[in-house]
């Protein structure tokens, strides 16, 4: 169980940790506190819950997620791909319905991590995340649009289509100061890093804009007119549990495990390519799912690593759970001495400051990259974004992880007989001749979604301990768009090491994805070679 659950906390404090260290990991939590306030409330908000349910939840479940999780600088709290599953289950089942759906779904991340599931994220392929992620970000945008304008809607549908129908039926209700609030809340959060980047634009706009509201008495709906009074204090209580209607619980709470689990271990993930580490994916599992149970004891919402936040920390200098700690800390005090004037935030505000986040969400960029791929990799990016936004978020990845096996199986089947003959075998197999500043590494089969970590930690492995590395691929039928992705970060890694990357054996289909992905440019075209010989002599050339 050790080895299962070990969290990195207690290990880096077994081994020590410097005074200095730890300063920058306070200056860090409070900086990444700051950054959290505006979110945990406007993610609660959007989600149909009260605003001192996302501070609950970013304060015990951030706590506990730092303190045992498995990743160095994971932030836990609420986050923006939340907001349309808790708008359904409490839209279905009451705020009731949705503590206990979070206790159970924290049940199941913690059976995730005891079966050693994390690892299992390597079979989401990377057009199956992108593909959801901005399905996320188009509804929680569609979400925002009644507060952003000001419309004059008692209760928004969940329905996306229908939700757009009501927006256009009631287009003639909305109020021109909400627009405003909600246009210069958006212009403060993108343009305020180029005068500070110590203090998030989202605070800053939420400050500024709330003191315009209440000095000029603008007429605009306020947390308050909403919500009325947010407590500022924390109590813990038992939800009132109806055993027979238990099983009603069961598909939210698998749809909550599920989605926290992604996200949890895709902010590791992407902490451990800033920070050079290595997170215990069943460790952070199992840390997911205590914050989870413990979480609505005390009126909290479903929580996971986030993204944001986790890069915020890092930026600022966190390098330990420390820091995670001590950013629930802040919140803390903020709610505890300053939530009550946190109901004179307009909800136009809020609607600018998630405006704001589904586009920093969007992955238009990865959206658009993988448009120019291969047809089987848009049919998954495209079937996970329009069943996430017109479906359900389960649905999608459901749909999307067995779409991705059956259209490898194609792509194999397309390919399987091609690979003997549009490639150059040579039959030199003993390297051993070779001067010690080349390395040869082959890569033998798809460079796929479930392989494309393990090639590219292995390539990189290889590749740091000398100064060229010829990567045969004569035995690569075809690269997907996570094989791409992660070919991308290892080229990136290895030149800023100044290692030579060569390539030989490389198919006609691989070369035109390759030219299409831009990685032809960045390697450099006469670093490419058909034949594994002519690539060997180019490389001891270079030694010479």
């Amino acid at each position: 169980m050790s080895k299962l659950f070990n969290p990195k906390l207690f290990s880096l404090l077994k081994a020590g940790i410097d005074k200095k260290q730890i300063s920058n990991e306070i200056m860090a939590g409070i900086v990444v506190g700051i950054v959290a306030l505006p979110l945990a409330i406007a993610f609660a908000v959007a989600s149909g819950v009260s605003p001192d349910k996302g501070l609950i939840t970013a304060i015990i479940a951030g706590f506990l997620i730092a303190l045992l999780g498995g990743s160095r600088v994971q932030i836990g709290g609420p986050t923006g791909a939340f907001i349309i599953i808790v708008y359904g289950i409490v839209e279905t089942h009451g705020v009731q319905g949705l503590i206990i759906s979070t206790i159970m779904a924290g049940m199941f991340l913690v059976m995730f991590g005891c079966l050693k599931l994390g690892a299992l994220l390597k079979y989401f392929p990377h057009p199956l995340i992108v593909g959801f992620t901005s399905g996320i970000a188009l509804v929680i945008f569609s979400t925002q649009v009644k507060d952003a304008l000001g419309l004059d809607i008692t209760k928004v549908p969940s329905d996306f289509i229908a939700k757009w129908e009501l927006y256009f039926t009631q287009l003639h209700t909305f109020n021109l100061t909400a627009l405003i609030l909600t246009v210069a809340t958006i212009l403060i959060s993108i343009f305020s890093k180029k005068i500070t980047s110590k203090i998030p634009g989202s605070f800053i706009a939420i400050i500024g804009v709330t003191l315009v509201v209440q000095i000029l008495d603008l007429p605009v709906t306020t947390i308050e007119s909403f919500f009325g009074e947010i407590p500022t204090s924390i109590h813990f209580s038992l939800p009132s549990v109806e055993w027979a209607n238990l099983g009603d619980y069961v598909a939210p709470a698998i749809t909550i495990a599920i989605l926290g689990a992604i996200e949890s271990l895709l902010s590791a993930v992407v902490a451990d390519g800033m920070i050079g580490g290595n997170h215990r994916s069943n460790t952070e599992l199992i840390a997911q799912g205590i914050a989870n149970i413990v979480t609505p004891f005390f009126g909290g919402i479903p929580a996971t690593g986030a993204i944001a936040r986790t890069a915020t920390n890092v930026k600022n200098g966190g390098r330990t759970p420390i820091a995670g700690m001590i950013h629930a800390a802040t919140l803390l005090l903020i709610m505890l001495f300053f939530g009550k004037w946190a109901k004179l935030i307009p909800m136009s505000c809020l609607a600018g400051v998630l405006i704001v986040v589904s586009y920093n969400m969007s992955e238009w960029r990865a959206f658009r990259s993988i448009l120019k791929s291969s047809a089987f990799d848009i049919i998954v990016l495209l079937s996970t974004f329009f069943l996430t936004v017109l479906v359900d978020l389960t649905v999608a990845i459901e749909v999307g992880v067995v779409l991705s096996a059956l259209l490898f199986m194609k792509r194999m089947a397309d390919h399987g007989e091609q690979i003997q003959t549009d490639v150059n075998i040579d039959l030199i197999e003993d390297y051993s001749y070779l001067p010690k500043e080349i390395t040869v590494y082959e890569i033998s089969g798809p460079f796929f979604f479930a392989s494309a970590k393990k090639y590219a930690q292995l390539i990189e492995q290889i590749g740091l301990k000398s100064k060229i590395i010829v990567i045969r691929m004569r035995h690569v039928p075809f690269i997907d768009a996570t094989g791409f992705r992660n070919f991308h970060a290892v080229i990136k890694s290895l030149h800023d090491s100044h290692v030579k990357i060569i390539l030989s054996g490389v198919t006609e289909s691989v070369f035109r994805d390759m030219k299409k992905y831009d990685l032809v440019n960045e390697i450099g075209k006469k670093h490419i070679f058909v034949s594994f010989n002519n690539a060997l002599e180019y490389a001891e050339s270079k030694c010479r």
